[in-house]
């Protein structure tokens, strides 16, 4: 064998070697990763999460999701806010990132591209600004869902809006976020990544051992009509998404609350 021809055997020897390593070291990383998401964390109010349809909890660390492969976002994200993580402060708006704690592979970012669609926070970074990491742990990319834009930066940011005043009226809530995943949503993106027609929030306050609830069921599309014409009882969304709320409250007391789309106990 030539010199010239030994040295490119070499060579291309060498690239697959690093090639293998880098993919080994890779794939070790994300198996820590996807067992550390397993695992909740002390920040995560495991009493309150709903069931899993797709049986994928991730814990991050201020959030929880359960993630479905099958439409490419979380069904669900569910977190605690209290009026001590509601801050002011402007943080640098970082890049969206791959979730590697999604055992079965979130979605790209590039999905949303050119889709017409914003990335639509479901764990708003607003409601994480307490601290940087916080804030950016919120770009991931198992936490959004194609949402129109005249919609996220409308009726949703007012809904938004109002439960950090919940928050900080009622000194923490707890929030749990999703768009309604059914058959044959559009999609975008080449991973299919579906576009909900309805998206839900599923509000829970514990203030003084004394729990109320609140959901609201919006259609995909930007309204002027105040938030509480959108109220729902959780049941409803329940029907809609086969997700079992608050299965650890006292059997009595869960029908009681779920069964009511009554909002007098709140402030608009």
């Amino acid at each position: 064998m030539k010199r010239k021809q030994l040295l490119s055997l070499i060579a291309i020897i060498i690239l697959i070697s690093v090639y293998g390593y880098e993919h080994f070291l890779n794939s070790k990383e994300e198996g820590v990763l996807i067992e550390n998401g397993k695992t909740p964390k002390a920040t995560t109010n495991q009493y309150f999460l709903p069931t899993s349809t797709t049986n994928q909890i991730v814990h991050h660390q201020n959030y929880s999701l359960s993630y479905s492969e099958k439409h490419e976002q979380a069904e669900w994200v569910a977190y605690e806010l209290k009026s001590s993580h509601l801050s002011k402060t402007n943080h640098k708006r970082p890049y969206f990132q791959i979730d590697k704690t999604v055992k079965t592979k979130a979605a790209h970012w590039r999905n949303y591209k050119k889709s017409g669609y914003d990335k639509g926070h479901l764990c708003p970074a607003g409601d994480r600004k307490f601290s940087k990491s916080a804030h950016d742990e919120t770009f991931l990319t198992s936490n959004i869902s194609p949402q129109e834009h005249q919609f996220n930066a409308g009726v949703w940011n007012r809904l938004e809006q109002k439960v950090r005043y919940w928050a900080q009226k009622n000194d923490g809530i707890f929030v749990i976020t999703g768009g309604v995943l059914e058959n044959n949503l559009k999609s975008i993106g080449s991973e299919s990544v579906s576009v909900p027609e309805q998206f839900y929030k599923v509000i829970l306050d514990n203030t003084n051992g004394r729990i109320k609830m609140l959901a609201f069921l919006m259609p995909h599309e930007d309204s002027n009509l105040p938030l509480y014409k959108f109220v729902v009882s959780v049941d409803q969304i329940e029907a809609l998404t086969g997700i079992d709320f608050f299965k650890d409250l006292e059997d009595s007391l869960e029908n009681k609350l779920e069964s009511s789309s009554s909002y007098k106990n709140w402030s608009f």
